[in-house]
């Protein structure tokens, strides 16, 4: 039972947002009564913590299967895109500043996980590029993991990208493109128009 309402939890709160979902709508959507919930769960915070600890779980699963199931450094990176997409598609922008500001542990675990894993992640990438060539040697390797990073989390921002003028999936697929264009060697850059082109068909 306890997955199951850390799975429904999920699914609302990336839907709708933090805010907006109490304990009510999530035993409603369950099917169970809030009663139900408590006896796993002291309150939202506590929720929405193990939300966050199986995203974190899931992250780190998914990464270490596209590092080690890829062609190469630029592949990669794309894959990574798609793991995103699905989730980018029906998530709510506001999820991450709502999280800031009403579960401000769960968040600093969040930006724990991003400043841990994932820059380490993004710096293997980096340097498995530049041994394979598709990078360019002389971009500092620590300085622009953090770049890459930060800016997946950037487009989650209402203040920088109008919600409703363009769509997550939008801005994460120019801010990669952007990013894979400044570091690639020509020998790079014909992966991205590779990789571009299959995803088009």
């Amino acid at each position: 039972m306890e997955q199951r309402i850390v799975e429904k939890a999920q699914e609302l709160f990336f839907r709708y947002g933090l805010k907006s979902v109490t304990m009510d709508d999530i035993a409603s959507n369950l099917g169970s009564s809030k009663k139900t919930i408590y006896q796993y769960f002291k309150d939202k915070d506590h929720l929405v913590d193990a939300v966050v600890q199986k995203e974190i779980e899931q992250d780190m699963h998914d990464c270490t299967i596209i590092a080690s199931s890829c062609d190469n450094a630029v592949h990669e990176v794309f894959k990574g895109f798609d793991m995103m997409q699905e989730m980018l598609t029906t998530m709510n922008p506001a999820i991450i500043f709502e999280m800031q500001k009403y579960h401000p542990a769960a968040y600093q675990k969040m930006h724990a996980h991003k400043n841990h894993f994932f820059v380490n992640t993004m710096i293997n990438n980096l340097r498995k590029g530049i041994a394979e060539g598709y990078y360019r040697e002389n971009i500092n390797v620590e300085v622009m993991a953090r770049y890459r990073i930060e800016s997946i989390f950037l487009a989650f921002n209402p203040d920088i990208f109008m919600q409703g003028k363009f769509t997550l999936v939008q801005v994460e697929m120019e801010l990669m493109e952007h990013f894979l264009y400044g570091i690639c060697t020509p020998k790079g850059l014909k992966l991205i128009t590779k990789y571009k082109q299959q995803r088009e068909k």
